[in-house]
This record gives structure tokens, sequence and C-alpha cells, in this order.
């Protein structure tokens, strides 16, 4: 590979400064659409109202975009990525220039056909720009351009297994240059030649070289030490990617605590603006859909209360957020019965203690309904792992390794389990076990558009299951 690839690198800050420029101009393309669309071309002069803004709208997508990190480098990502980022913060934007109409009461002076139409619009033209942008950067990369050289320290397994992954992703952008020993004395990985570590600095010093990966695994870690020392002088930038693939590592990465940084293993996602987030998103979706489905519960109750003597309601212990127990509601769906103390029988085919209603209340998930008054209490969202009965967890715990990271969560109504079929009993441990599978990758990949995702796919999956009962 020639050396040349990196050519357009010197143009990257004015590649960002164009996307941005760009997502400006998107914005003003997009309301002017909107305006042509919604009052006509021959009124294109009479929008000084919306002109202004338009420009507002300009000027928040400069200051928003750059503060949610949109303008970073998205290389050896997928598509997906920066266009997740991008809506989102144009969401952001749009929001806030609602807040400022409600707060200027000036809402009632523009077309909320308008409003919709624009943000629309410029949502699709943000998606396109991406698309534009990725596929050329990729193209490029592809036949040599903008290449990224790295060198990597170690000979390990990671480090073999660092090439294999960047000679599979051409995409990337990246070529590994050289390799220096780690440690275990390799002459050759990957058909590469180990060189000397004591040669390190010398090479990098010499050669255009933008990344140093060091792959050390953790019991050599005193030679990082060494090798910092070394890299002390250079430009590249320097990553630590130890050999972690047989650690259970859940949502991992890096934090700063007291100043020192520390590496996440096993951490929740909802800290800081992502436990905002979800609390906004399930604080709102379940005040609006209780506004939208209470009469229909009203009338559910009604029918369990006729249906059978006892109350409408079934209130059950359960596990929340970090292991404490919390009251969840459902319609009861049951003939009133005692169990054991410490048991709770599952519902099983053909199970003599439902009522016909219950039957078919569980078929249809309508006797999870009243849980969006937990998620209301905070208790619960609507995204999320099921929360298991007490009884049953202590089950569990015993016997499926990882089962109590299900709770680094809120537990929700519905879920990544539910939305790939997994319902009904759990007779064994491996049905269970297959479900905390499920329940970890939501936990380890959560994200706003993950639970729109699940929600989505919640109204077409979610609800009716043969194996419900």
């Amino acid at each position: 590979m020639s050396r040349h690839g990196g050519a357009l690198r010197k143009y990257a800050a004015g590649l960002s400064l164009l996307t941005r420029l760009l997502d400006v101009f998107a914005c003003l393309v997009a309301g002017v659409l909107a305006y042509t669309l919604r009052f006509g071309s021959d009124r294109i002069l009479h929008l000084p109202g919306y002109a202004a803004l338009m420009l507002i709208g300009a000027l928040l997508i400069l200051i928003v975009f750059p503060l949610t990190g949109l303008y970073r480098s998205w290389r050896a990502q997928h598509l997906f990525a920066p266009v997740a980022r991008a809506l989102f913060s144009w969401v952001l934007v749009f929001v806030v220039v609602m807040v400022l109409l409600v707060l200027a009461k000036q809402s009632v002076r523009f077309s909320r056909i308008w409003m919709a139409e624009w943000f629309g619009l410029q949502a699709l033209l943000l998606i396109l720009l991406r698309l534009a942008i990725y596929g050329t950067l990729n193209w490029l990369r592809r036949r040599g351009l903008n290449r990224r050289f790295v060198v990597i320290v170690g000979s390990g397994a990671q480090a073999r297994a660092l090439i294999r992954q960047v000679r599979e992703s051409a995409s990337s952008g990246f070529d590994v240059v050289a390799v220096f020993n780690g440690g275990n004395g390799a002459e050759e990985i990957e058909s590469h030649r180990v060189q000397p570590l004591g040669s390190l600095a010398a090479h990098v010093q010499a050669h255009p070289v933008d990344e140093v990966w060091i792959t050390l695994p953790l019991e050599q870690s005193r030679k990082l030490r060494e090798v910092l020392g070394q890299l002390r002088d250079v430009s590249a930038n320097v990553r630590y990617a130890p050999d972690l693939r047989d650690l259970f590592l859940l949502n991992h990465g890096v934090t700063e605590i007291l100043g020192l940084p520390m590496i996440d293993l096993m951490t929740s996602p909802m800290q800081g603006t992502g436990s905002l987030l979800k609390a906004f998103e399930d604080r709102l979706l379940a005040a609006v859909i209780l506004v939208l489905i209470s009469p229909l519960m009203v009338l559910i109750a009604l029918c369990v209360k006729l249906s059978s003597p006892g109350p409408a309601w079934y209130r059950q212990r359960r596990h929340g957020w970090d292991g404490h127990e919390i009251v969840v509601y459902k319609f009861r769906t049951m003939q009133l019965h005692h169990e054991k103390p410490g048991r709770v029988t599952q519902a099983s085919p053909r199970d003599q203690r439902l009522t016909s209603l219950g039957a078919f209340l569980r078929r249809t998930s309508l006797d999870e309904l009243p849980q969006f008054i937990n998620v209301l209490q905070g208790r619960m969202s609507i995204v999320g792992p099921r929360p298991h009965a007490v009884e049953h967890n202590a089950e569990y715990r015993k016997i499926i390794d990882r089962y109590m990271l299900r709770h680094i969560v809120k537990p929700g109504i519905t879920g990544w389990v539910q939305v790939n079929g997994l319902r009904g009993m759990t007779d064994t441990p491996d049905k269970m076990r297959h479900r905390v599978e499920y329940d970890l990758y939501y936990i380890e990949h959560w994200s706003l558009w993950f639970d729109i995702k699940i929600i989505f796919l919640t109204l077409f999956l979610g609800f009716v299951n043969k194996n419900a009962y």
C-alpha cells in the first residue's frame, strides 16, 4: 500500500466545516420547501416570520449539533451511528424551537402543518447528506485514499485479531504498517514481521503513523510505562486495547472518577444523560398512553369484576432497578387461590386457575396495561427486561450466570425478549438462560432509538403470542 493513502487527511477540518454548513443550508432549504408545499410558490416572498424561525433553527444547529458529537469521526462505524446521531440532534433543536415559541407566546402564528413538514424534510435531508458523505468516504478508502496508518504494539491473540479485522474492513480506512514485539517473542504474525520494541519510537518518528494500538495483555501491563515513554514525543493517537475477550463485559468504556480514569467492565447505561433521556421517554409516553387507554382499562376492570369474584387488579412483589422490591400492577386473570409461602406457580396451558376472560387478557397482553401506572410512578420503564416474581429470581439467580445483571436497568412492560417471541413458561433453565441473553443484549446496546424500535415492533409482534398464557 502506498504511503500516500492519507493524502486527504489535511482536508479533514475542511470536510467537517463543509458538513456543518450543509446541515445549516439543509435547514433553510427544508423550511422553504415546507413553506412552498403548505402555501404555494406564489407566496414565497411573504414569509418573514417563517424565515426568522428558520434562521433561529439554523443558529441552534450551529450550537447544538457540535455538542452532541455529530461531527466527530465515524470511521469504522456502521452508517446507522451517524444517521441516528444526526436525527437525535435535530430532534433536540426542534424541541428547543418549540419551547421558545411557547415561551414567547408565538406558537399560534405558525402553521402546524408547516412545522411538521419542516421537521420531516430536514430529517430526510440530514439522512441523505450522511449517506452521501459516508458512501463517498468509503469509496475513497477502498481505492487507497483517506487511509490511516496503524502501528500495533504486541504480538498476541489481540494483535492478531486486530490485524485480521483491519484486513477484512477495507472501508474503515485503516492499514497496519508495522508490529512491535510486546513480549512473547513471535517472529511474524499475520504476514507482518515483528520488530523489536526498542525501535518503536524511531519508527513512529520516521514514518507517517496516525495510530498506535497497544495490545499488551493484562499480565504484561508493566511494559505499558516503557511503551508510553517511547511515545511521549509523537503526535499519533495512542490507544490501549488490552485483551479482555475472556471477561464478560457490559456497557464497557472509560469513566473518570475523582480525576482518575477507570475502565468500565459492567455498568448500567442508565446514568447521566442516558438516565434523563430514559425518564423523559417513559413519563411522556406513559402519560399519553394512559390518557388514550383509560376508557379501555375501565371497561376491562368492570369485565374482570363481573366475570369472577375478587379484585380487578392483581398486585405482585417483583424486583426492580438495583434489585429493590417493587409492587407491579396487572389485571387479575385467575380465580382467587392460595400459594404456599415462597412459591409462585407459573401459568401453564389449560391452567385451571385461569378465568376465560383472564386467558384472553394474557394472550393479548391486555392484562399488562396497568403497568403504565408503574411507569408513571418511576418503578418501571416501557422498554426493559420483564420483571420476574421475587420467588423466581431467588431460584434462577443460583443457576443462571449473570442473571441479576438484568436489574441494572428498570424492568419494562415490553422488551427485546418479547418482540423476539420468547414468551410463555420458563419450565427449564435453558429457556430462562436464553431470555437472559436477550435481556443483556438489550442492556449492552441500549439507546433511545433501540427503545423506539422495540416499541414499534411490539405494536406488530409483541401483543399477541401463542405462548402467552
